[in-house]
């Protein structure tokens, strides 16, 4: 039963977050540089995906990691909701995220155009927070957003294959930042060992119809390890893509980890460089603002027509 008054859904409102249901919808930072006519995020330099026009949500709060670089409050009690049926968690979704361009319109550093264009998003991120195959109606969801004519990106830690098979997104992710399963428990601090389901969601998205992408947060003194023994896991999925990414020092990982943890834009570069030459990948892309960098495949084209 949902408790509007608990004081766990009181915090996560405070820290922007608008529920629906167990799952929830926010405004991130690339959005609001975008509707005051800055620079977009990653999204959209290495795919094309218009930050004033992606919905950034989770179907659940839920997850069964908590990694030591993750900035959500996944650490918090989660509020007392139940699971929204497909339709009405993504419709509850989207008429939230108008209520929260609707603060913007009165502002005079708005960029009014790319407010107009806001209101009709085009994309929906499965990325806010928590593990999304932990939600038991995902296959509904990601049909009722293409029903929608929106693009799809879906962010998972690969523990639950058997949710993955049969549901199609624009782009599927898995997020991966260790190549050994002794560094897989240290870094992801699983609630129980699920490095062999990874292993299989590796192998499932060789074939998979989405396109598909690995993405790689890196942590000084963690998980930046020799680049073959990321190539060999890798070479399991032949992903399209290859994100590579340095953790960055915000929110609840300040409780874990220290400033020096972050890794420097030249890191990133260096281990995407060793990680495409091992793989035989293109380096296609880089944002030295967010130190992340874009391995290619070749297979596919960056850019999403929609």
């Amino acid at each position: 039963m949902d408790r509007p008054n608990d004081p766990n859904n009181l915090v996560l409102t405070k820290q922007g977050y608008h529920l629906v249901g167990q799952g929830a919808v926010k405004a991130c930072l690339w959005l609001n540089r975008s509707l005051r006519g800055g620079d977009q995020c990653y999204k959209h330099h290495f795919y094309g995906i218009s930050s004033h026009r992606c919905v950034q949500m989770t179907p659940t709060l839920e997850c069964n990691h908590l990694c030591l670089h993750c900035w959500r409050p996944i650490d918090d009690p989660i509020p007392i909701a139940k699971h929204l049926e497909p339709k009405e968690l993504l419709d509850g979704v989207l008429q939230e995220q108008q209520k929260i361009l609707s603060g913007y319109g009165g502002s005079e550093t708005t960029d009014i155009k790319r407010l107009a264009e806001a209101k009709h998003p085009s994309h929906v991120a499965i990325s806010l927070m928590g593990e999304p195959t932990l939600y038991p109606y995902l296959k509904g969801l990601v049909d009722e957003i293409a029903k929608k004519r929106l693009t799809s990106f879906l962010v998972t830690n690969g523990t639950n294959p058997e949710v993955l098979q049969d549901i199609n997104p624009s782009q599927l992710y898995l997020s991966l930042n260790a190549p050994t399963r002794d560094v897989y428990m240290r870094v992801s601090n699983p609630k129980s060992d699920q490095w062999e389901n990874i292993m299989e969601t590796l192998e499932l998205l060789n074939n998979h119809t989405s396109r598909t992408v690995i993405r790689m947060t890196l942590v000084r003194g963690l998980n930046i390890i020799d680049p073959l023994l990321y190539a060999r896991l890798l070479e399991k999925a032949e992903p399209d893509f290859i994100e590579i990414k340095a953790y960055m020092h915000l929110g609840k990982s300040r409780k874990r980890l220290n400033r020096d943890s972050m890794p420097s834009h030249h890191e990133i570069i260096a281990f995407a460089s060793d990680l495409g030459r091992a793989m035989s990948y293109e380096f296609s892309c880089q944002i030295p603002l967010s130190r992340v960098a874009l391995l290619s495949s070749g297979s596919k084209p960056r850019i999403l027509n929609y």
